[in-house]
């Protein structure tokens, strides 16, 4: 059986939407995708200051942004089916709103974009809020994208995303561990602003820096990295540990530093973790120089590296929420509770018919 998906994920660090057109393959249980074409769409500043307050927002006022959203998803959406003539292919849309916020103990997971509007404006049936069963149910509602890696990439066991933070998984039958290794592209941005760019592009002002060796060891001897797993890294532990502790030296230095800093912990975090072979994706691994010290250290320890094709490395989150959506349409479970720590598996997600009957 083949459905023909489009996946669409709005990141936390507002730089834009993921979107992906796939084809996704089930032949006996087994599946496997083939990404037709993807793109990020950037976000205007007016959207990333939208986004980025919403959750202070009063109630009508957060449904009106809910329906404006969701009329600028339908939008983008329409835009990217004329640019790549895909008219009459999508068969589904699996669609993460904007998580504006998030409160697992009580239950809670609000994400923004409408998805009726985008059903009516698009004429495409689409799966959203694949989170909430699973709240219901006493899990936190997430992870959910380890489903994509479980699925999909069924021959590896131990996976790293460098996104926000550079997040280190582990799946084997009934078994699922995650934690974050060490900061990822928040810090290094952060970083690279200081020398007047946006990101480090593939590293190369890293590359030039050097190892500023006292505060390298300040920074892998941080409490953070002795506790047990699972743990995850907050946006204050970058701004109010991280990088005071880099502030003092100059850019290209702070890069470099921080870079060995992060592959020394990944490193040490698959060791604890019992990898042999690690697939890594993410947009951090656009940057080769990370990804070069990343797989230097790796190898000291016997661990070895796969680096997918670049469009599974940049939107592999997108083509795991098509897939998602799928699995819903199917009326199968797509959140698995040894995952999210909820009483069950489920079947998450609610569906919104875009075509007449």
């Amino acid at each position: 059986m083949i459905y023909r998906a489009i996946g669409i994920v709005s990141g936390s660090s507002l730089n834009g939407l993921d979107i992906a057109f796939t084809e996704l393959h089930e032949t006996t249980g087994k599946w496997t995708s083939e990404i037709v074409v993807s793109e990020r769409v950037p976000y205007d500043s007016e959207w990333q200051k939208k986004l980025k307050t919403s959750s202070g927002l009063n109630a009508v006022d957060y449904y009106a942004l809910n329906i404006e959203y969701g009329k600028y998803i339908a939008a983008t959406v329409n835009a990217f089916i004329e640019k790549h003539q895909l008219h009459y292919r999508v068969q589904l849309i699996g669609f993460q709103g904007h998580i504006s916020f998030y409160y697992a103990d009580r239950g809670i997971c609000a994400q923004l974009g409408d998805p009726a509007t985008i059903a009516a404006s698009t004429g495409i049936n689409v799966v959203s809020d694949i989170r909430s069963i699973d709240l219901a149910l006493g899990g936190k509602g997430a992870p959910v994208f380890p489903v994509g890696e479980k699925l999909l990439f069924a021959d590896e066991q131990f996976f790293l995303h460098i996104g926000s933070n550079a997040a280190l998984s582990l799946h084997k039958p009934g078994q699922y561990k995650v934690l974050d290794a060490a900061p990822g592209n928040r810090l290094l941005d952060k970083l690279a602003s200081k020398a007047g760019k946006s990101f480090d592009e593939n590293g190369k002002i890293a590359e030039t820096g050097e190892i500023d060796a006292p505060i390298l060891g300040l920074l892998n001897d941080l409490e953070y990295y002795s506790l047990p797993a699972p743990k995850f890294l907050s946006a204050d532990f970058t701004t109010d540990v991280l990088l005071p502790l880099l502030a003092g030296i100059d850019p290209a230095s702070a890069l470099r530093t921080a870079c060995e800093h992060i592959a020394a912990q990944v490193a040490s975090a698959a060791v604890g973790l019992g990898a042999n072979r690690i697939m890594i994706s993410g947009g951090g691994a656009n940057n080769a120089f990370l990804v070069s010290r990343i797989t230097a250290l790796l190898a000291e320890k016997g661990i070895g590296v796969v680096l997918p094709a670049p469009d599974v490395i940049n939107f592999k989150e997108a083509v795991s929420m098509a897939l998602l959506g799928v699995l819903r349409w199917r009326e199968e479970n797509n959140v698995f509770g040894y995952i999210t720590g909820a009483s069950r598996d489920s079947i998450n997600g609610a569906v919104w018919i875009g075509q007449e009957a």
